[in-house]
């Protein structure tokens, strides 16, 4: 099995809305929150260190993500923000749990913020598979910031690389920076000049989450590398009720950047009159495999798409395909993908390769 890299997972916003311990399996999370208000607000988990394992996730782009409160999933919200002054605590205290998950769990964890830092995570993966409990491996975690009004400065951003911000996506709902999924239009001036910052210092540029102005601005204005951390294909999305997903003039200029955008796995992002009372069956890893069939046809060749789960990201059990219990079953992919037609050298780029030449060339050397 071709180990993964997965562009975008909630790990700090889960385990600090929810207490979620995230080195225990999505069933022992399971069996910990049967009974209370967590699955019914969140979904039931499909993410825990032995699931990593057992699907053979190497690296995972841990997110920094808090809601405005004027989009907040209710009153038992703790990681919502009112102003850049209030969100700036928020995101850093994310910053601490993962630094504290990889400080005292190096066996299970290692946070990434070089090269020489991915180098040593991926080394085990690739010389051997993982296969507990005989064979274990770390997993890498690469901070990526998702939504930046927790920047009260552009400036700001020096101290955000030294905490070890490597990836930045500026925008959720919608911000000062640029519009996004629910609010705003283009890139404003004070957005411009983050972004100029944002590329003096090494920065890469996540556009998941801008609407099509914004996403269009930042790939011509953005001197640095640009990502979709998680997106998937509008043109397959019949009824589409925003601009969260990619237009095909939005993932061919992503291309034409050498950019790759993350395919996920959420259902109402692949069918959006799914609900969760609908039958498991509706929407299965095909539906999945129809956004990556599309960009590699935009394309012409599997250079430019990848996985970004969203996993736990405010959905779960069962709002992911038929077929996925927890993310270990993301790896039902590639026999899917080679009965498709794909090479299994193509497979490899969509699992882990591509990734990590976003990686590879994203990082400073140590």
């Amino acid at each position: 099995m071709a180990f993964i890299i997965d562009a975008h997972e909630d790990l700090a916003y889960n385990a600090l809305s929810f207490n979620r311990d995230y080195r225990k399996s999505a069933a022992e999370t399971r069996a910990l929150e049967a009974g209370t208000t967590i699955p019914g607000l969140t979904g039931d988990s499909v993410l825990g260190w032995p699931d990593y394992q057992r699907g053979q996730v190497a690296v995972i782009f841990g997110t920094l993500f808090i809601a405005p409160r004027s989009h907040a999933g209710g009153p038992w919200e703790n990681q919502v923000f009112d102003n850049p002054a209030n969100a700036h605590p928020l995101y850093q205290r994310q910053v601490a749990y993962y630094r504290r998950l990889t400080d005292e769990h190096p066996d299970e964890f290692r946070l990434i913020v070089s090269q020489a830092d991915l180098k040593a995570v991926l080394e085990p993966w690739q010389s051997q598979p993982a296969n507990p409990p005989a064979v274990t491996h770390p997993v890498g975690l690469v901070m990526l910031m998702e939504g930046g009004e927790g920047i009260k400065d552009p400036r700001e951003l020096e101290e955000w690389w030294q905490n070890g911000l490597r990836f930045f996506g500026p925008v959720w709902s919608g911000t000062r920076w640029c519009g996004g999924t629910h609010e705003g239009r283009g890139f404003t001036s004070e957005g411009y000049e983050l972004l100029e910052v944002m590329a003096e210092m090494g920065y890469s540029l996540d556009i998941s989450h801008m609407n099509e102005q914004s996403a269009l601005q930042a790939l011509d204005r953005y001197e640095g590398q640009i990502i979709a951390s998680h997106a998937n294909a509008r043109a397959l999305i019949h009824n589409a009720r925003d601009e969260r997903q990619l237009s095909d003039l939005a993932i061919r200029r992503l291309i034409e950047r050498d950019g790759v955008m993350g395919v996920l796995p959420f259902n109402r992002f692949l069918d959006p009159e799914w609900k969760n009372s609908d039958p498991r069956e509706r929407v299965t890893l095909d539906h999945l495999i129809a956004h990556i069939d599309h960009v590699c046809e935009l394309a012409g060749d599997a250079r430019h798409v990848a996985i970004g789960s969203d996993f736990d990201g405010g959905f779960g059990l069962p709002a992911v395909p038929f077929e996925i219990d927890t993310i270990a079953d993301l790896q039902k992919l590639e026999t899917r993908l080679l009965e498709r037609g794909y090479h299994q050298d193509e497979v490899q780029l969509i699992f882990n390769g591509n990734w990590q030449r976003m990686l590879e060339r994203g990082l400073p050397a140590s």
